[in-house]
């Protein structure tokens, strides 16, 4: 079985430290060499890990001065409506999505199931990355029933924004159905799209939304870094 590399423990460690607020944002870190005796490693295996975590915009580092936190973990609600734009505004950072991938192709079994269609019933795809002060903070795929909502794909070419977007078509609200929430290990391509390290801590949610009548109008996949969001469930 292969071993963890100390490096990477130690970046894990000190990202659980400041996902549960034992360093605040502009805290500085322990020396290295508090840090090296601290873990019984060489300084190089603590610069290592030091700088995993500045490459995930965790922390800086200020010549004669020390590393110090640069962000902490947004909170996140999921309840009965999800909204990305509000949720990171409320945090007090500024929301931007890129679109990676959009297209209309048929539905696959369970995406048929959750959007209650005929298995093989045309979907549009919505495949994306979402942003927090221009960090990324988490990968989506939405889908979405093609034939009810022809004029979805020209509707988030011009507003990236699902809320806005169904809107357009028609959509005027939507809330949550259900949300699963499950732990996992970032792979190459969501390590490399969230400036993580590849088996990086990950939370994926899987949610269905349906329109005032009931109807879904959506079947999405998210999986957030672990360390940058905080996902926090209410009744709203």
């Amino acid at each position: 079985m292969a071993r963890t590399a100390l490096w990477t423990a130690i970046a894990r460690s000190l990202t659980g430290d400041i996902a549960e607020g034992r360093f605040a944002t502009g805290d500085r870190l322990p020396t290295e060499a508090q840090l090296a005796a601290k873990y019984g490693v060489n300084r190089h295996t603590v610069r290592r890990a030091l700088g995993a975590l500045a490459e995930q915009g965790l922390v800086r580092s200020r010549r004669g001065a020390g590393v110090f936190v640069t962000a902490r973990p947004t909170d996140y609600p999921i309840g009965r409506r999800v909204r990305f734009h509000q949720n990171i505004r409320a945090g007090g950072q500024s929301p931007t999505k890129t679109l990676l991938s959009l297209l209309t192709r048929a539905a696959d079994p369970r995406e048929a199931r959750a959007l209650d269609l005929p298995e093989g019933a045309p979907v549009h795809v919505y495949d994306g990355l979402s942003l927090a002060d221009a960090q990324p903070v988490a990968v989506f795929q939405s889908v979405f029933p093609a034939e009810r909502l022809p004029g979805l794909p020209d509707a988030l070419r011009d507003n990236t924004s699902v809320t806005h977007a169904l809107a357009a078509c028609g959509v005027a609200d939507y809330t949550r159905v259900s949300t699963r929430i499950t732990a996992k290990d970032a792979n190459a391509t969501l390590a490399l799209h969230l400036r993580i390290c590849e088996g990086a801590p990950i939370l994926r949610t899987v949610g269905i939304n349906a329109d005032a009548d009931g109807r879904p109008v959506e079947y999405g996949r998210t999986w957030f870094a672990g360390d940058r969001v905080t996902l926090v469930l209410n009744e709203d």
